[in-house]
């Protein structure tokens, strides 16, 4: 499982991940230089970091190396959602109160993409609310009293995160 990025990394994987393409250095820091006073030999560092940590590959181009993502974001969002869900001792209930925490747009997100795992079609999946007569057929919520309303396996007063 990868392990979270760090607030930096983060910061450098999101413009290598938006721009889908090999970047230097420079590329980055000017971008992130329109948020904040970085140096140049930081943003070095944070790239070599993540390319001895395998998030990037590297080619060199010159003096310099160009940077590329190994793998998207999406892949990055949905190991660290699988080893959190893994460190559950109740999986129906993480994933209960996690869907309790979803927008509505999430939640149709979330159709689609079982739906699309599925290889059913929208059409094929449950009737539209109104056919329903407007209830839709949801379970029961989770009982997430005994978290005291935190995410499962967060720690008191780090607001659920």
């Amino acid at each position: 499982m990868p392990r979270p990025l760090g607030e930096l990394e983060n910061a450098v994987m999101t413009r290598v991940w938006k721009w889908n393409r090999p970047v230097t250095v420079r590329e980055v820091l000017e971008d992130l230089q329109q948020e904040r006073s970085i140096a140049y030999t930081t943003v070095m560092t944070v790239l070599d970091n993540l390319h001895q940590k395998g998030w990037v590959r590297r080619e060199a181009e010159g003096r310099a190396y160009r940077y590329e993502a190994v793998s998207t974001r999406a892949a990055y969002a949905a190991a660290l959602m699988n080893d959190a869900w893994s460190q559950s001792d109740n999986a129906a209930a993480a994933l209960v109160a996690f869907f309790g925490m979803m927008s509505e747009e999430q939640r149709r997100a979330l159709r689609d993409a079982v739906r699309i795992v599925e290889g059913t079609t929208e059409a094929e999946a449950e009737p539209p609310a109104e056919v329903t007569g407007g209830v839709p057929d949801t379970a029961p919520a989770a009982d997430v009293s005994e978290t005291g309303g935190q995410n499962p396996g967060s720690a008191p007063g780090d607001g659920g995160r």
